[in-house]
């Protein structure tokens, strides 16, 4: 059981964009599996529609990011703001990710590349 290849995935992402990276054991190295983007509620005059908007649209977003964490051992998340608290709440409620090991911290926007880097690295330590 010791050799069972681990699931882990690497997210930046803000409240707009996310970029998901996932580890490929063939190839031996962290690619990039896909983007996914959140356009936002725009402007409502009704601030209540307005709210529930926005928590339905964060919820589609964080779907569209999940789709790519197909049996998810480990997934560390990384971005700006405090959308990746929200995250990892979702992916706690979700019952199929109950058992993935979630970690965060916070960086600045990053290429594709710099990021596939930046999540070897993390998960080499």
């Amino acid at each position: 059981m010791s050799d069972k290849i681990k699931k882990r995935f690497g997210i930046w992402m803000d409240t707009h964009h996310a970029t998901i990276i996932g580890y490929d054991p063939d190839a031996a190295i962290f690619t990039v599996l896909g983007h996914a983007k959140n356009p936002g509620a725009g402007s409502n005059s009704n601030e209540n529609a307005a709210n529930h908007l926005e928590i339905t649209l964060a919820n589609k977003y964080f779907k569209e990011i999940a789709h790519h964490l197909v049996n998810a051992d480990e997934v560390h998340i990384t971005g700006s703001g405090t959308i990746q608290e929200q995250f990892v709440r979702y992916l706690g409620d979700t019952p199929q990710f109950k058992k993935t090991a979630a970690s965060q911290s916070t960086s600045t926007p990053m290429s594709d590349e710099k990021l596939v880097e930046f999540i070897t690295s993390h998960f080499k330590n």
